[in-house]
């Protein structure tokens, strides 16, 4: 299976909405916010959004943000998001899209990479110990 990785471009984002509600669940996004929040991000070299192309359509992505922190002395590269369609997971997809990340976190000189997966999403989480990472904590919300 030959995929192209690519970053994502405007007339990619309603392909990766519908990857994101159908594989992640709907995170109260639609398409007008999303394409406005991918634009701000877009603009800040921190942000980054790479897809999976095969046969020119969409199948995956990865959200990457670089970010600080005062354990880490150059930052980290935080995975905002990961997605593979269903029919083309287990194929390698996901762990292109991973090694691509990796490649570029080392390009920006960092040593890093870290996610956050909800508890019911135990699939992905194999998938990811597969990948090389580990557990490390639980992450906390609270909306205010």
């Amino acid at each position: 299976m030959d995929i192209e990785i690519r970053e994502i471009k405007s007339n990619d984002y309603s392909e990766v909405i519908s990857l994101w509600k159908n594989e992640i669940g709907d995170l109260n996004v639609n398409a007008g916010s999303f394409s406005e929040r991918f634009d701000k991000m877009n603009k800040d070299e921190n942000y980054k959004t790479f897809i999976a192309l095969y046969e020119e359509t969409v199948v995956g992505f990865i959200m990457v943000v670089q970010t600080m922190a005062l354990e880490y002395e150059i930052g980290y590269l935080k995975i905002n998001g990961l997605a593979v369609q269903e029919k083309y997971q287990k194929k390698g997809i996901g762990t292109k899209l991973l090694k691509h990340a990796e490649g570029y976190a080392s390009v920006r000189g960092l040593s890093r990479l870290i996610l956050n997966s909800g508890f019911k999403r135990t699939e992905a989480h194999d998938f990811y110990e597969s990948n090389g990472f580990g557990k490390l904590s639980y992450c906390f919300t609270k909306k205010v």
